[in-house]
């Protein structure tokens, strides 16, 4: 297994902090035509966990990330899962989905790309609504109870 590194806001040095930042507008905002303001005022929360693989050989900074926020109800909430273009295809994306399950007690909610539902599956998510659309990319919403 790749090294994971899971992180609390204020365990995040700047280099880090902005290599996600930039990660995640590289892949939502120019690659997906995404328009939205990504620093939601909820990656500093105290509760918030930042969890990504950073040591991909070729790849400088983090080569897949994404973060677990707790919600009022005291579920976790998935969000931000990316995974950069020079790295897709050697299972990032479920590594971390894996750690978050190994470390994460309780219900996992997540809003997942339509086109994802069925590897999200794989994982033990199951559908919980109807498509809807976010930022102009159909999204549905998910769940797992671990």
């Amino acid at each position: 297994m790749t090294g994971i590194r899971d992180r609390t806001f204020a365990e995040l040095d700047t280099a880090t902090l902005y290599a996600v930042l930039r990660l995640r507008s590289e892949v939502f905002g120019v690659e997906q035509d995404c328009v939205y303001a990504d620093p939601d005022g909820r990656d500093n929360e105290p509760g918030t966990r930042h969890v990504f693989i950073d040591d991909v050989a070729g790849i400088d900074g983090p080569a897949a990330y994404l973060r677990v926020l707790v919600e009022p109800d005291g579920c976790h909430r998935i969000g931000r899962v990316v995974t950069g273009p020079a790295a897709r295809g050697r299972g990032l994306a479920t590594e971390l989905l894996r750690h978050v399950h190994g470390t994460t007690p309780g219900r996992l909610v997540l809003d997942a790309q339509t086109y994802l539902e069925d590897w999200y599956l794989t994982l033990g998510y199951t559908r919980t609504g109807p498509d809807f659309d976010e930022d102009g990319i159909p999204h549905l919403p998910m769940e797992r109870n671990g």
